[in-house]
């Protein structure tokens, strides 16, 4: 395997990132639209979470979500990739966060079941743990 294998789950979460980006931007934008909402009525902090329907914050909560483990994911696989540990163990790991992430992003962003996003985040964050143990315990070895 080569080390820049990790580099299709990695760009497959920034491409996620950036799609969920540009979803969260079409849904404020229909809202503020639909509504006829001047925009500088949302200037001030807060403003469009208080008044847009969970359809219009989801989107924005989960892109703020994917600022939270994903940078770890992010800053592991590049720490594999210069340590020159990259393994099929390691890229199959983070092709199974990128699925859940990418289930957690279309359930939060679309029907919001919450004990499905739950367990979708719990499996994801488990796969980021498991490349951090595995990259530790080779560390000390």
């Amino acid at each position: 395997m080569t080390q820049d294998a990790i580099f299709g789950p990695f760009f497959a979460t920034v491409f996620l990132t950036l799609l969920v980006w540009v979803y969260m931007y079409i849904r404020r934008i229909h809202f503020i639209t639909s509504q006829k909402i001047r925009p500088q009525t949302l200037a001030a902090p807060g403003a469009m979470a208080k008044t847009s329907p969970l359809s219009v914050s989801n989107p924005s909560d989960n892109l703020k979500n994917l600022f939270e483990i994903p940078v770890l994911f992010y800053a592991l696989a590049l720490y594999l990739f210069v340590t020159n540990q990259v393994d099929s163990v390691y890229v199959n790991a983070a092709w199974i966060f990128v699925v859940f992430r990418t289930l957690h992003s279309a359930v939060h962003c679309t029907f919001n079941l919450i004990i499905l996003l739950f367990y979708l985040y719990l499996f994801a964050t488990f796969a980021v743990g498991f490349i951090a143990i595995r990259a530790a315990l080779q560390l000390g070895a």
